[in-house]
């Protein structure tokens, strides 16, 4: 079965991010995933523009850019000129006060335009803007730290956004908790790809590119 993964770099080893990117990248990695936190939206600081420009330039996999940050649109120019054309930048809704907006402006510098689900928002909320969005990212936790526990009521909303996703053309992408039994579980239903973080990837004491090559082996 065909699905991507890519990696929660805010868990990535910092004291030599260029290895990490380097053994990912040769492991089979198919993305980048680049969390930046502002300490408001979410309780916590993760990773910083710098970090993303760095990372833009020691590698030519994608980025998905997931911006945790309130008002997006103030700021959204200084990452969208510092990114490479066919990037992802996933929003919010709840930060913007007029989402689409922000949207349109991912979709004019060439980007993949995405929002990002929490937990505790409705598809119903969201529906209008998920006919001009190509990716959505379903949380599975709440946002802001890495390490916490799957909400199970959240494998209901996935399923939900599966049965639609054809109809309204975007693709369903799994953040936070992403486990080995989460993967074979949701695959199969047409979830697109998962972001790899402590749960599976990171932190094992093993070869990236074994884990992948494990991951990519599951019996789906």
């Amino acid at each position: 079965m065909d699905f991507e993964l890519t990696a929660s770099m805010m868990c990535a080893n910092f004291g030599n991010l260029e290895h990490e990117v380097r053994e990912l990248e040769a492991g089979g990695i198919d993305s980048f995933h680049i969390d930046i936190m502002d300490g408001r939206y979410v309780p916590n600081y993760a990773m910083s523009l710098n970090d993303m420009v760095y990372i833009a330039g020691a590698t030519k996999l994608p980025l998905d850019v997931h911006l945790m940050i309130e008002h997006p649109n103030t700021h959204i120019d200084i990452f969208l000129r510092n990114l490479r054309k066919g990037d992802t930048v996933y929003i919010h809704p709840e930060a913007e006060y007029h989402p689409s907006t922000t949207l349109k402006a991912i979709i004019d510098a060439g980007m993949i335009p995405g929002i990002a689900i929490n937990p505790g928002t409705s598809i119903e909320t969201v529906m209008e803007m998920l006919r001009i969005v190509d990716k959505v990212l379903v949380m599975s936790v709440n946002p802001g730290n890495a390490g916490q526990m799957y909400l199970p009521y959240v494998g209901n909303k996935v399923e939900r956004l599966l049965k639609i996703k054809e109809d309204m053309n975007f693709e369903v992408y799994w953040d936070g908790a992403c486990s080995a039994d989460k993967i074979k579980e949701f695959a199969p239903m047409g979830v697109k790809g998962f972001v790899l973080g402590t749960t599976l990837l990171f932190g094992k004491g093993r070869p990236y590119g074994d884990i992948l090559k494990d991951v990519r082996a599951l019996d789906i």
